[in-house]
């Protein structure tokens, strides 16, 4: 009868794949219960795209790499390499972005957005045509997040981020938010439609890997270490002579 064997080691491999695959149905259910979190006015303001598979994550975290070194700062270059080894270490990731924090604000003048106490400061950044704000000139600012954002829209953002991992926790599956993911995920084109992406990586295995994160972790950690044991094991295997060359003795005590 058809069977499903589950099993962590090696990685990729069709009993760790089965795993990868329950993950899988873990990030759909977490992003059903992102999409019903709380809204402001009720309408709908999150995206979401699940990434799975090795290479599209490898791409995700050579992508983080990449910005880590286009940072002038130690700590926050640490922090994106390390956060990049954890891309590699997960089994899928869910990005989930807001697409109204930008473009629609909600227009109550609470000033959350960090301007004057009404919502001049997000139009005042952008170019306006009839009251409605034109996204399609990028060219107006080159950092990460194309702030001032509306703050009641992020704090929706945040209401979905929270019911998904509130799912996952569920779901017992190890999962934790990473702005880093979200913003190399949004340069890759996921969620293209968002200003604010944010990535929950989602892992299955015996160990969390998302906490305990030491020093150096982009080049101390699981592969890393496989991969060096792997290289030190060919000098003792070519030491010493063939095995059918060694002597053996007899029952008898005799050398053959």
């Amino acid at each position: 009868m058809p069977r499903i064997y589950v099993n962590e080691w090696p990685p990729y491999a069709p009993a760790n794949q089965a795993s990868k695959d329950n993950t899988l149905i873990a990030a759909k259910l977490m992003f059903n219960a992102a999409q019903t979190a709380p809204t402001t006015g009720g309408v709908d303001n999150v995206e979401g795209e699940i990434v799975y598979g090795q290479s599209e994550l490898e791409q995700i975290a050579r992508k983080m790499e990449e910005l880590a070194y286009s940072l002038n700062n130690k700590r926050k270059q640490d922090q994106w390499k390390y956060e990049a080894v954890m891309v590699r270490e997960s089994d899928c990731i869910l990005f989930i972005g807001n697409y109204r924090a930008k473009e629609t604000p909600f227009d109550n003048g609470c000033g959350l957005c960090g301007g004057q106490m009404d919502c001049g400061y997000v139009y005042s950044r952008r170019r306006v045509a009839a009251g409605q704000i034109d996204i399609t000139d990028r060219s107006l600012n080159s950092a990460a997040i194309d702030g001032p954002l509306c703050g009641i829209r992020v704090q929706d953002l945040g209401f979905a981020i929270g019911s998904a991992l509130w799912m996952a926790k569920t779901l017992l599956v190890d999962c934790r938010p990473f702005l880093t993911m979200g913003i190399a995920g949004q340069k890759l084109g996921y969620c293209v439609k968002s200003e604010i992406v944010v990535g929950l990586p989602i892992s299955t295995t015996s160990k969390n890997p998302y906490i305990d994160i030491h020093y150096d972790y982009h080049v101390i950690n699981m592969g890393k270490l496989v991969d060096a044991v792997r290289k030190g094991y060919v000098i003792p295997r070519q030491a010493g002579a063939d095995y059918r060359l060694r002597r053996l003795p007899r029952s008898d005590g005799e050398e053959e």
